[in-house]
């Protein structure tokens, strides 16, 4: 158990960011999630846990969501930035408007958060960021999606050469289709891959098809490589991006 320990985990109110949580705080860790709206996930695991409003687009809001986790418990151990969102749209479709939510919501607050946290975790303290599949491999109307998501592997490895003196290790986690409430959203709309398919068929096709463990990742088995970034059990690894994809795209 770690019960001196302490970890901020944007868009930690719902989805992955939630089942990551639930992970740290039943590893003994103090918690605090952020996001642009509560949920019920304090009141739910009720000790050690607190929440955080923030827009990670906002720099300030990390910075200070930093200060009050050092307010709260004294220290500041792993930063694990999550929050994020999915959308596909046709190159066509894509203008300013939906290119820059999605650099500034995946990315942007992605560096936020690291550039908020490394001053407060040197000493083989660790920033882990939840990428996707997506960051490794382009597909159909996702363009501004995967590029998000190259960033913010490329993010990642350039991270871990500058802060790696201080003794932070920085990775990032790359799962497939993870069956949260904001992706089957994603999903339905009619740019993305099921055009229109019913979902449990299209997940079912998609694994049998691509998945050398014919099926896909849940939002626990995320969680648990997060939490293995965040230990002393994983103190040689830092600048990699690791997919969770049960074998989809081996390497």
């Amino acid at each position: 158990m770690n019960q001196d320990k302490t970890v901020i985990i944007t868009g930690g109110t719902k989805g992955i960011g939630a089942d990551i949580a639930k992970k740290f705080h039943q590893e003994g860790w103090y918690v605090m999630v952020t996001s642009r709206q509560n949920s019920d996930l304090v009141e739910e695991l009720k000790d050690r846990i607190c929440f955080q409003r923030m827009d990670v687009r906002n720099e300030t809001d990390h910075a200070n969501a930093v200060a009050s986790a050092i307010q709260w418990t004294g220290q500041l151990d792993a930063y694990i930035n999550c929050a994020g969102f999915s959308q596909w749209k046709p190159l066509s479709a894509i203008d300013e408007e939906f290119w820059d939510l999605m650099m500034d919501t995946n990315l942007k607050g992605t560096l936020w958060g690291c550039k908020a946290s490394a001053p407060h975790l040197s000493g083989n303290k660790t920033i882990v960021n939840v990428s996707s599949l997506a960051g490794k491999r382009g597909s159909a109307n996702n363009s501004a999606y995967c590029a998000s998501k190259f960033g913010v592997n490329a993010l990642t490895q350039a991270l871990a050469k500058e802060l790696g003196i201080q003794g932070i290790r920085v990775n990032a986690v790359c799962p497939v289709y993870v069956q949260t409430e904001g992706l089957i959203t994603a999903l339905q709309e009619g740019s993305a891959p099921p055009q229109g398919e019913q979902l449990p068929s299209f997940f079912e096709k998609f694994a049998k098809g691509n998945s050398a463990l014919l099926r896909l990742p849940t939002g626990e088995e995320v969680a648990n490589l997060c939490y293995f970034l965040s230990t002393q059990e994983s103190s040689a690894i830092t600048g990699q991006c690791i997919n969770v994809d049960c074998g989809v795209m081996p390497q």
